[in-house]
């Protein structure tokens, strides 16, 4: 069907990817995003409102990774240089700590909450539009800033409704590692046993050039076992800084979620340096957001920074399901305007009548004001 004949019969079709979020879902919306921004002001995390376009050049140029191609661009007819539709928070956050927040205090904490958009979904996931919240730890990649991210990440989580999180940490630049010095690889078989890791593809590793990294597949799930097995495939040594400050994020958070590991995942982790989280939760399909260290482009090497993105649109989606009905209180006409507006400044919602037709019980009113007040209907 040609795109005329689909807006010609379905004028009210919304792209693929994209949907509305109707009343009850974005009740939740907002519930949810200001039960995380309330974690992470919290803790100190100052928010900041960065515009929906920028340059192409001044995005892509803060951070090595970011895959502007999977983002919406088009010419500034001002300009006439190219836009860039945003698609992730993370650069933005870094542009505005490289130049305006320059002369700020480090470590600087930020936090933003917002939509992106994508060229196309995801993987499985088919949506283009995502709400994005999150925090960037500026001027410290360490085990305490690190531990500080996934704590507050988890804690963000939790208030926001989810529930059995859980946290899959891995070591983004680990190939790289292990290629330099441990397990050499010729340049051109780097990305090849990269990809046979992602697919957890032994014999593929085999092939690729890989067979030293093939235990690095068994080096996985529950934390306390999987880090063990990592620490035994390292007989060089050369993962122990790494390996060491795995447990010891691991010991500051406590048990406050479920820890698992896979030292070798990549997808996600265009940016990330050392390392790199992921976050789950029990009843929600998908992943909930992912983290971790990275540095910001910049005179004199950049700038070190640790961070966590949460995509909550799948917990919003459990959730508005049982999302509660306010109480609401219908004002027919003639009623005590003073009296309606005390009752708002204690937090009851409030419908007025605009005509004698307008009925409590259809607007959805759970009571009605009377001279003795809200009584229920």
């Amino acid at each position: 069907m040609s795109t005329s004949a689909i807006t010609s019969s379905q004028p009210d079709l919304l792209p693929e990817g994209l949907e509305d979020r109707l009343p009850r879902e974005a009740a939740t919306t907002t519930r949810v995003m200001r039960a995380i921004h309330g974690v992470m002001h919290g803790h100190g995390y100052d928010r900041v409102l960065p515009p929906m376009v920028e340059f192409d050049e001044t995005l892509g140029a803060r951070m090595a990774g970011i895959r502007s191609r999977r983002m919406f661009r088009f010419v500034d007819p001002q300009s006439l240089r190219m836009l860039i539709l945003r698609g992730d928070h993370t650069p933005q956050i870094g542009r505005i700590a490289a130049s305006r927040l320059s002369a700020a205090a480090r470590p600087l904490r930020l936090c933003y909450a917002g939509q992106v958009v994508l060229i196309r979904g995801d993987g499985l996931d088919p949506a283009r539009e995502r709400l994005q919240c999150g925090a960037e730890l500026i001027g410290a990649d360490n085990v305490a800033a690190a531990s500080e991210i996934v704590a507050t990440a988890i804690e963000a989580l939790q208030a926001a409704g989810a529930t059995g999180v859980s946290v899959d940490f891995t070591l983004p630049d680990l190939v790289d590692v292990l290629a330099a010095q441990a397990l050499p690889l010729a340049p051109d078989a780097i990305e090849g046993v990269r990809r046979e890791l992602d697919t957890k593809d032994a014999g593929g590793l085999v092939d690729a050039g890989g067979a030293g990294y093939v235990p690095l597949l068994y080096a996985t799930g529950d934390f306390d076992r999987a880090i063990e097995r990592l620490a035994a495939f390292d007989t060089t040594g050369v993962l122990a800084g790494r390996i060491a400050a795995l447990r010891e994020i691991s010991v500051r958070l406590d048990g406050r979620a479920r820890l698992t590991l896979d030292p070798s995942e990549r997808h996600g982790f265009e940016y990330q340096s050392w390392f790199g989280f992921t976050l789950y939760a029990d009843g929600v399909r998908g992943l909930l957001g992912r983290g971790g260290t990275y540095r910001i482009a910049g005179p004199n090497g950049g700038e070190v920074a640790t961070g966590f993105s949460l995509f909550p649109d799948a917990l919003i989606d459990r959730l508005a399901v049982a999302e509660p009905v306010e109480d609401c209180v219908f004002l027919p006409l003639g009623h005590d305007a003073d009296a309606a507006a005390r009752l708002r400044a204690i937090g009851w919602r409030t419908i007025a009548a605009l005509s004698a037709t307008d009925n409590a019980a259809a607007l959805g009113c759970s009571h009605l004001l009377t001279v003795d007040g809200p009584v229920p209907v």
